[in-house]
């Protein structure tokens, strides 16, 4: 007794193509955010610190992240906001003042009047003068922008 209605001449078959599609389509898509995630480091050569904590900063707070190549061009998200070259701090000390608007403010009783309470990471290549990291933070230390809150990167050292 055959139970099964199955007709070997209406048999389909299915057509992999759409999802094979739908496969490079996802790879596609996580390549992208995984190389987004990514975009406000440069690839610097950190000092190696002794002592350090672990980065792991809130993705929901405003932390402006400034790269300082060898040569002391600055540049943010991948776009050079300053260099050696041009010498010209004004559309640096642009961006620093628009983070600074943009932070959340807390009442500073010294002054009296409201600072910016987030900090700015400075990521600098370990060879770079250190004069280009002072003029960042002298920029930072202006009235109109006011960022008291800095934080320095460096690398870990290599378990040996």
């Amino acid at each position: 007794m055959n139970l099964s209605k199955h007709d070997p001449e209406t048999e389909m078959e299915m057509d992999m193509t759409p999802m094979i599609d739908v496969v490079f389509l996802l790879i596609i898509f996580f390549m992208i955010i995984t190389d987004l995630s990514q975009k406000e480091l440069e690839v610097l050569e950190l000092p190696v610190a002794v002592e350090a904590v672990k980065d792991e900063p809130d993705p929901s707070v405003i932390r402006p992240i400034l790269n300082i190549g060898w040569d002391g061009e600055v540049i943010v998200r991948a776009v050079p906001i300053y260099n050696t070259e041009e010498n010209d701090y004004r559309k640096l000390e642009g961006y620093l003042a628009n983070q600074a608007r943009l932070m959340p403010k807390e009442m500073d009783e010294t002054l009296k009047k409201p600072l910016p309470d987030n900090p700015i990471l400075i990521r600098a290549d370990q060879v770079t003068p250190f004069k280009h990291i002072q003029k960042v933070m002298e920029l930072c230390g202006k009235p109109d922008i006011a960022i008291w809150k800095v934080e320095i990167a460096a690398a870990q050292p290599e378990n040996k």
